[in-house]
């Protein structure tokens, strides 16, 4: 009876081990498998154990440390009970047998079972083993670091030192990945205005603002009449204020300041020059996410864009930076459908002024970037001459006919969309 009882007692130590083992095996692989961006998110909304796994983790080689010390004693130990168990009942030959099962049962129930539920589900086991592994460190933890530190130096001698501290932080393009990873739960209205932010720093004030060629101002050379006209019909709160070309500009006018004065029967330039703000000159090539900074702390909203001459390329607006990130406002006047007519299915009647990104982006289109800004800019960069009424190219598999050419450029075009790529249904 006492042999009986001695064996039931190892039996029985022998599945507490097991059941060890697979607690060891699966924790590992379930704290390993944490989001550390849901983790952090978790843990600063005060989860308790989403807390205690944070701290873990921040030095993962103590906890890899903890894991194995605590897996390998409970292996060793139960690999020499079943020892003990099997030559007790059979001998040499129940041993062989004994080794065998217990192999089994630990690659199943031990090893398989537990990782593949922890990868499963990773928080439901690894919050509350980080309770227990944050105690267990407490007590073991000159022999954690004794271990550790050994490992570290075969580590140093092989070059496979820590990583950099940056290891985690996630570059442009990941953050991409992960904002459409989200899928339903950000809309897709959120999710491009995301990935917009994100391509901020990619596109520069000339990708948006409004060319040389297209700026509304008031020239004070004109007739007083003409002025006057011209802020009546304004569809801007803003104009530049120049003398003889755009590139002489003398300030900035804001509309709501002639509330007083427009209200009178007569009023003369002197009144429009008493009224100007100085003009805010920012260099082409200025990255978007720099300029909505600059903005911002300058309090400005309004930038006329210069080359390196010093010359006046274009405008660009508050309203421009923030159309990148939501979308064109219903309000705005230039809008590239205007620009662009869908003639057949397949062909389009495009003005050369319209801007190659607006088109991509309205119509799904892959004409180049990376030049010129506009349509005419394109052709007239790959022809290297401006083209007469009939001439047609072919440019990134888009088949393009001139239309009309007037005043040393590209007036119209027409379009032959690539059977591949269907446009928007409401372009």
């Amino acid at each position: 009876m006492g042999d009986d009882i001695s064996l039931a007692a190892l039996i029985s130590l022998l599945v507490v081990l097991l059941i060890l083992s697979a607690f060891f095996s699966g924790s590992e692989t379930a704290l390993m498998s944490l989001n550390r961006y849901k983790l952090r998110h978790k843990a600063r909304s005060g989860h308790r154990g989403a807390e205690m796994a944070e701290k873990l983790l921040r030095k993962p080689d103590r906890l890899i440390g903890l894991i194995l010390l605590g897996n390998n004693a409970v292996n060793i130990f139960a690999s020499a009970l079943v020892g003990v168990v099997s030559i007790e009942l059979g001998g040499e030959f129940g041993l062989a047998i004994g080794t065998g099962i217990f192999t089994l049962v630990v690659l199943i129930f031990a090893e398989t079972a537990p990782k593949t539920a922890a990868a499963l589900n990773p928080e439901r086991i690894a919050f509350p083993a980080a309770y227990i592994y944050y105690a267990l460190l407490k007590v073991t933890y000159p022999v954690v670091w004794l271990t550790n530190t050994m490992a570290n130096a075969v580590l140093f001698i092989l070059g496979l030192g820590r990583p950099d501290a940056d290891g985690n932080a996630l570059s442009r393009e990941e953050l991409r990945t992960v904002v459409y990873e989200a899928g339903a739960r950000i809309s897709s209205k959120y999710r491009q205005m995301l990935v917009s932010i994100l391509d901020l720093e990619k596109v520069t004030v000339d990708d948006v603002m409004v060319p040389h060629n297209e700026i509304v101002g008031i020239d004070l050379d004109d007739d007083i009449e003409e002025i006057a006209a011209i802020i009546r019909g304004s569809e801007h709160t803003r104009l530049p204020v120049y003398q003889d070309s755009i590139d002489n500009v003398l300030g900035l006018l804001h509309l709501r300041r002639l509330a007083n004065i427009f209200t009178q029967l007569e009023f003369s330039k002197d009144d429009l020059k008493g009224l100007l703000d100085e003009p805010y000159f920012v260099p082409e090539g200025t990255p978007l996410s720099t300029q909505l900074l600059q903005f911002q702390k300058g309090r400005k909203r309004f930038a006329l864009v210069v080359d390196e001459y010093g010359d006046i390329q274009g405008i660009v607006t508050l309203e421009d930076i923030l159309e990148e990130i939501v979308g064109e406002f219903t309000t705005d006047p230039a809008n590239v459908d205007d620009e662009i007519v869908k003639e057949t299915d397949k062909t389009w009647l495009v003005d050369g002024g319209a801007n190659v990104r607006e088109m991509n982006r309205v119509m799904n289109w892959t004409l180049p970037m990376e030049g010129p800004k506009t349509l005419n800019g394109v052709i007239v960069e790959y022809l290297e001459t401006i083209p007469e009424s009939g001439t047609c190219l072919k440019i990134s598999d888009y088949s393009i006919e001139i239309i009309e050419t007037k005043e040393n450029r590209v007036r119209l075009a027409r379009i032959h969309q690539p059977t591949a790529i269907s446009a928007p249904a409401n372009a």
